[in-house]
């Protein structure tokens, strides 16, 4: 199969890796152009939890005038809109799967194409980032969880799951992917902005006994409003489980202290900021959240403004 990796970084090479080495045919697409020139020249090298392995792919930093059996949008939810840029790449009968932390990208992807070819995943606890140019780590691979847009199963989404799950992850099925989003959403507040406002990693923010209550108030808040929005997660003690999420990657930095350090605008919108937008459509409040995604936007800017 051919496929195409819209937003080939940190974690979009470990699908292009993984895939890659299962035969099939990889095309990455990513705005760094030295990542896209290393991966020309020597391969594209992914390391960690699933071994060591270099793979020889096709890097470009804008579409190709290709066509493609299956688009893997894995750019950053600031960035889906860009997608447009990649809907000349499916063939008609093709598949878009977009996969991002937090809520709310899918339906800017779903603006741009045909919602019944569109499959939503969810990536759990990979821990991934670019070590240098055309290499990429991951500390940890847990599960990679796919659905319909529209809900429900189909031969299109077995068919994807099927080649995720050959590639080498474990890759399931599921009806209704908004559980599984909320579940991450969960363990993504705990982490994402306690860490990002503190430059500690995901352990590190565990063990702290200040920054650490904050983390799990965060959890609690959004465990709290998940259920208030009737969405069916398969959560009974959320601090027990975002502690448990914790202990696989607990040397991993989430991808939003990653972008503060880089000077890069994040994710925190969609994944703390989210909290807040999802408390008010039950007429509720998320004032932990809240604080955490104000927090973050303003060293952001700070960072943003610096040009650091």
């Amino acid at each position: 199969m051919r496929i195409a990796i819209f937003g080939c970084g940190a974690m979009g090479s470990i699908y292009a890796g993984l895939l890659a080495s299962a035969g099939h045919e990889l095309i990455g697409i990513d705005r760094n152009q030295a990542h896209v020139d290393a991966i020309n020249t020597s391969g594209l090298r992914v390391t960690g939890a699933s071994g060591d392995r270099c793979v020889a792919i096709q890097a470009y930093t804008e579409p190709p005038d290709i066509e493609v059996d299956l688009l893997v949008i894995a750019v950053k939810a600031a960035h889906v809109g860009a997608s447009i840029a990649a809907s000349s790449l499916v063939k008609p009968t093709g598949s878009i799967l977009t996969i991002q932390n937090g809520l709310g990208s899918a339906d800017i992807v779903a603006d741009v194409f045909d919602n019944e070819r569109l499959l939503v995943g969810v990536a759990q606890g990979f821990g991934a980032s670019l070590q240098a140019p055309g290499i990429s780590h991951h500390n940890d691979m847990k599960a990679i969880r796919m659905g319909g847009y529209t809900h429900g199963n189909s031969t299109r989404l077995n068919n994807i799951v099927s080649i995720f799950a050959a590639s080498g992850f474990d890759t399931e099925a599921v009806n209704n992917i908004e559980v599984v989003q909320w579940e991450k959403l969960i363990c993504n507040v705990a982490y994402s902005g306690p860490c990002a406002l503190t430059g500690l990693t995901v352990g590190e923010v565990v063990d702290d006994p200040i920054v650490g209550p904050v983390s799990r108030a965060a959890a609690v808040e959004a465990w709290e409003v998940a259920r208030q929005r009737n969405i069916a997660i398969a959560v009974d003690d959320p601090v027990a489980y975002v502690q448990d999420f914790a202990k696989r990657m607990r040397s991993a930095k989430p991808s939003v202290l990653l972008d503060i350090e880089a000077g890069r605008r994040s994710e925190i919108d969609v994944i703390n900021g989210a909290v807040e937008r999802e408390a008010m459509r039950v007429n509720s409040s998320a004032p932990v959240n809240a604080t955490i995604t104000a927090l973050v936007r303003s060293l952001e800017e700070r960072k943003i403004a610096k040009g650091n």
